[in-house]
């Protein structure tokens, strides 16, 4: 544009103000109405029309007035109080409404001297289309956040959390305590017991329930975006960033509850964040300055031993005290053997509804028995994952404990020195199996080590794949990997 400058015409301010002097006759004469006041809000200039409209036969009979005294609900003072202009308002008069638009005058030195209103339209019926789009897109709005907050609802309820042992029964007594309260809750338990479904439950029973429920898996999520996930990102806060931004977590989960699910592998620096939001109840997103306050219940979990990896340095102990207030203990399913029943024909009357005709069979008392003598490593995860494989693989509607044992087999239930779900099998059939020379923790260990390598061979060793493979956590394979000497 600097450019331009030797081009323009030796008159240049006579063009401006003739351009100027177009605009407003454009404007005079297609509006309603015109109004100009000065820096105190009394009236310079108005147009026959605009005058008429309020009871003056002649313009200049207003001339001088406030503009109050002539219009009564006019906001002229405040434009020229502000400097900011009123776009496109709705003035009630004593007839019709007017749709208004109003703008200051200023001077060379940037002053505000006056405003000007054009009254643009006296029918808001001119204006049905625009507002009938805007009426459209408000109800698609309003149906986009229904959507959202349904799939944000809560997914379980205690009756979900199937079992009436000693041990599920106090499990549930104290998560029903937890939901009566808005302290935040930490649940802990090996993988697979349940402790989202808990996290939900809570929710479920909670005053937050018709607020959203968000879920973070905290070690599915590369550390690097783990604070954009929490909190959001400014427009373009960094390179590949979105240039609308990002909402994070913390504020979609705004009045409701957040579930913060394997904390145990939360980067340190991400933890004393993470801390700071809890104090605060407040956060930037990244590469703003905005503050951004979040009313929002934390509910955590993890499979890790969070005092272990304070006192190893890797998990904050401040955070870990702030967390935890109510501790609920998701009690392993060799814990609550006698809910092992009830379990199983929950299960198959839950795939059955999923999967229709084709998952309806019966299991036979051997079978039965076999499932519940089983130890279950993997607990009611590996219960269903057994449970739908039977389903979907076998040509017979009854499963009895021989049709059942391949899917409880050496790379899934054989440990060392342990019975296998064959040898199980053969023993309902009537043969007597060995007996077991070593400790229930060693043959523990050795199937799982077993379970882990099978799952790395069968993603060629990727862990990635195989921690999803297997319903675990990245961070949490890799430090299973170390613990039990598995080389990959």
């Amino acid at each position: 544009m600097m450019n331009d400058w030797p081009r323009l015409p030796v008159d240049y301010g006579d063009v401006l103000l003739r351009a100027a002097e177009s605009l407003f006759r454009t404007f005079e004469d297609s509006s309603a109405g015109t109004l100009i006041v000065d820096r105190d809000a009394r009236i310079v200039w108005m147009n026959e029309r605009y005058a008429a409209r309020f009871g003056f036969a002649d313009p200049q009979q207003a001339v001088g007035l406030d503009c109050e005294a002539v219009i009564p609900h006019s906001l002229m003072r405040e434009v020229v109080s502000t400097g900011q202009p009123i776009l496109l308002d709705i003035m009630e008069t004593g007839r019709e409404p007017l749709v208004v638009t109003r703008l200051p005058l200023k001077n060379e030195a940037g002053e505000t001297v006056g405003a000007i209103g054009f009254a643009l339209f006296d029918q808001l019926k001119t204006l049905t289309p625009i507002f009938s789009r805007y009426v459209q897109l408000q109800q698609q709005l309003l149906a986009t956040q229904r959507s959202l907050a349904q799939a944000r609802r809560a997914k379980y309820t205690f009756a979900s959390f199937v079992g009436t042992s000693p041990a599920s029964l106090e499990t549930k007594r104290q998560a029903r305590r937890a939901a009566q309260v808005d302290s935040p809750v930490l649940l802990l338990g090996e993988t697979g017991t349940g402790k989202e479904l808990l996290a939900h439950a809570i929710h479920a029973a909670s005053a937050r329930a018709l607020q959203p429920l968000v879920t973070v898996n905290v070690a599915a999520i590369p550390d690097a975006l783990l604070e954009t996930e929490f909190f959001g990102a400014a427009p373009g806060a960094y390179t590949g960033a979105d240039r609308k931004g990002r909402v994070g977590k913390f504020e979609l989960a705004d009045r409701g509850t957040l579930f913060l699910d394997e904390i145990g592998d939360m980067p340190l620096p991400l933890q004393g964040k993470l801390l700071r939001v809890l104090q605060d109840k407040e956060f930037e997103p990244v590469g703003s300055n905005r503050i951004v306050r979040a009313d929002v219940r934390i509910i955590a979990a993890t499979s890790a031993d969070l005092p272990a990896l304070v006192a190893a340095g890797r998990f904050r102990a401040d955070l870990y005290y702030r967390l935890n207030v109510l501790t609920i203990h998701a009690p392993p399913l060799r814990e609550r053997a006698s809910d092992i029943a009830a379990l199983v024909y929950a299960t198959l009357e839950e795939l059955a509804a999923q999967h229709g005709r084709a998952a309806h069979c019966e299991l036979t008392d051997d079978a039965l028995r076999m499932l519940c003598a089983y130890p279950w490593p993997g607990n009611v995860r590996e219960l269903r994952n057994t449970l739908e494989r039977a389903l979907m693989l076998s040509d017979r509607s009854v499963i009895d404990a021989r049709a059942l044992a391949p899917f409880l087999g050496p790379s899934r239930a054989q440990l060392d020195g342990m019975p296998s779900a064959q040898a199980v099998a053969e023993s309902e059939a009537g043969a007597a199996p060995a007996a077991s020379a070593v400790s229930y923790a060693d043959a523990l260990a050795a199937w799982e080590r077993q379970f882990l390598a099978d799952a790395l061979a069968a993603c060629n060793g990727k862990v990635v794949d195989a921690a999803a493979r297997v319903g675990i956590g990245r961070a949490t394979f890799y430090k299973k990997l170390a613990a039990l000497g598995i080389d990959w």
